[in-house]
């Protein structure tokens, strides 16, 4: 294993803290991941060990490359997707943090191929819509699972600029300029999923024109915190 500069105390503690946030909002449950870009080593990337995010803590947590390959050692195995998140920071220098999950409002559109569409200010980060990846055209008949670095490469090639991926049979993957704008966005990517399959139903939707998303976006940005905090506060009032 290489030497790494070890990474901030801070942030492997965020880590931590956002894959038990993510379990608390429904996002992920005994499978899912978040990782984060390092602080001060770009091309090198936190991620838990292959563990129920609600159980992960900072010993949990070790370095990975852009190859996907282990720089630290920690206990047990590795995610078998992890290069769902070295493909995705290889291809996008701007992203920070990435969660993959099964969230079970978004997978309607993936299998069927339509895209999430921001229905309400909260989820404008959605832009002019979801990314679509179709793993057959890589890999054929398959268990969907994004085990190699061809697969992660190809899925980061789908999801383009998008803020969002959406996996046929598989779940979705989100990316983030920050730990909390990921989590936010998965949480909101879930919330939109489930709006706007009810707003198909009663009839046609009205969804925000990508200048509203962008707007509404940047307003949503600069409060983040607020509901991270809040997020926050409620793990510790469970653990009470």
């Amino acid at each position: 294993m290489s030497t790494v500069i070890a990474p901030d105390a801070e942030l492997v503690r965020k880590l931590a803290l956002a894959n038990r946030i993510l379990y608390a909002r429904g996002v992920v449950d005994g499978f899912g991941h978040i990782s984060v870009r390092h602080n001060s080593t770009p091309d090198v990337f936190l991620l838990s060990r292959s563990r129920a995010p609600a159980l992960v803590d900072a010993s949990d947590i070790g370095c990975y490359n852009l190859d996907g390959e282990p720089l630290t050692p920690v206990d047990g195995n590795p995610y078998l997707e992890r290069f769902i998140h070295s493909e995705i920071y290889r291809a996008r220098p701007e992203v920070v943090a990435v969660v993959h999950s099964h969230s079970p409002s978004v997978i309607p559109f993936g299998i069927t191929g339509q895209r999430l569409r921001p229905v309400f200010h909260m989820s404008g980060f959605l832009g002019s819509g979801s990314a679509h990846f179709e793993i057959r055209d890589t890999a054929g008949e398959s268990d969907l699972l994004i085990r190699s670095p061809e697969l992660g490469k190809a899925l980061a090639a789908a999801m383009g600029n998008c803020a969002c991926v959406l996996m046929r049979g598989h779940g979705s993957t989100v990316a983030g300029g920050s730990i909390e704008q990921a989590v936010y966005r998965a949480v909101y990517a879930e919330l939109n999923a489930k709006l706007q399959a009810e707003g198909m139903k009663l009839g046609e939707v009205q969804y925000l024109t990508e200048a509203e998303g962008a707007l509404a976006a940047a307003a949503n940005d600069s409060q983040i915190g607020r509901a991270w905090a809040l997020w926050e506060r409620e793990l510790g009032l469970a653990k009470g």
